[in-house]
């Protein structure tokens, strides 16, 4: 690849996108979560169809990390100039590489956070099995790992929103 392509391809903008997309792949969290949570869920609907509501409130609550990283992804795109019509930018490789790191807590943590709370959102499920009044509890067992997504996307947050362009 001569200099002139290289250039052209890896520069500062190309980074920033990159950003976008690694902020974006929190969803996968969020997907194998909701996932596991649905398999328990079906088993305890199967057992008893009553409890579907109940079960479907648990098994959305990992969906949030996927929405918080999405949330970054079009606030980087909107502040590099894909979204609005401006056009991209042409970000220098330091500003390029600022929001690539600023993507970084929401794109890992969303990932991680995303799973776990999908199996604690399963065993809240499984709770509800035994003593449906108890959901409370396991909805609260659950928002707890919701917790460090939220700081994970308060600070991707405030990163994107201090880089100077």
């Amino acid at each position: 690849m001569n200099t002139e392509v290289a250039n052209l391809v890896f520069n500062g903008s190309y980074l920033a996108i990159l950003g976008a997309a690694i902020a974006a792949l929190a969803g996968i969290g969020s997907a194998i979560g909701i996932g596991v949570a649905g398999q328990a869920a079906s088993g305890v609907v199967a057992e008893d169809p009553k409890k579907f509501g109940q079960a479907l409130i648990l098994q959305a609550l990992p969906g949030t990390q996927g929405i918080y990283g999405l949330l970054i992804a079009f606030i980087i795109m909107q502040k590099i100039g894909i979204l609005g019509g401006a056009g991209l930018l042409d970000l220098t490789i330091p500003q390029g590489a600022y929001i690539f790191a600023a993507s970084l807590p929401i794109g890992l943590v969303g990932i991680w956070s995303g799973m776990a709370q999908g199996r604690c959102a399963a065993s809240a499920i499984m709770l509800i099995s035994k003593r449906p009044e108890e959901i409370a509890k396991g909805m609260v067992y659950t928002a707890m790992v919701e917790t460090y997504a939220v700081l994970a996307l308060l600070i991707s947050f405030l990163m994107v929103n201090g880089v100077q362009i």
